[in-house]
């Protein structure tokens, strides 16, 4: 058994999940460049709803990360609390997004706004549970940078892929703006916020199912 002192090493703890989703992003690469399945590599912008994509894995390393955690006492204050908190942050986030909408802006000025909103609710889900939302920056770093490095290379090689392709209504600017509007920016700010808020939640949630130290993710 392991006692509640035990240590966690946040780059140990997160170097398989980082890898696993490095892989992702570059099958998601090399499927698009391809020109396979557009229900699994969709190129429209945003790569909306594509099976193979490294969102999906926001939920899956956040319960990982979650169990970890507990099985080395670092588990939340309170459960509810660490629960409230994750359901709290994507009211909120779906609030402000919804304002921002609304309020039919600029898209640059709507774009800053996003990212602005992601991480006011990503601090309400960090709330519940620092010890996992620290992790989830951090994996969220790892996951993204690549990510926005793949979108630097796309833009410059004009490879027809989602990692080159704005919003709509996206002002023509040059490649440099371009990529750190719609790259460096939401990469770094909008989806590591989504990443501290849902794998908060999911991390957090997934305790309720949680009967024993002894479970195969704590395992792991």
């Amino acid at each position: 058994m392991v006692p509640s002192t035990a240590r966690l090493s946040i780059s140990r703890l997160i170097l398989v999940p980082a890898l696993v989703t490095l892989a992702v992003t570059l099958l998601r690469l090399v499927g698009e460049l391809n020109r396979w399945s557009s229900v699994l590599f969709n190129r429209e912008a945003g790569g909306p709803g594509a099976v193979v994509g490294i969102v999906w894995l926001v939920p899956v390393f956040g319960i990982y990360f979650a169990f970890r955690l507990v099985h080395a006492g670092h588990g939340p204050k309170s459960r509810g609390r660490a629960i409230a908190c994750g359901f709290a942050a994507l009211v909120v986030l779906v609030g402000l997004y919804a304002a921002i909408l609304k309020l039919a802006l600029p898209i640059l000025t709507t774009v800053v706004l996003i990212n602005v909103a992601a991480v006011a609710a990503a601090t309400v889900a960090y709330w519940g549970w620092p010890q996992l939302g620290r992790i989830e920056v951090v994996y969220g770093l790892a996951a993204r940078l690549p990510v926005a490095l793949v979108m630097l290379v796309a833009m410059l090689a004009g490879w027809g892929t989602h990692y080159e392709l704005g919003p709509p209504g996206l002002p023509q600017m040059g490649l440099l703006t371009k990529w750190m509007t719609i790259g460096l920016l939401p990469q770094l700010v909008f989806w590591i916020a989504f990443t501290v808020l849902f794998g908060s939640l999911f991390g957090s949630l997934a305790l309720m199912f949680r009967r024993s130290p002894g479970s195969f993710l704590d395992s792991i």
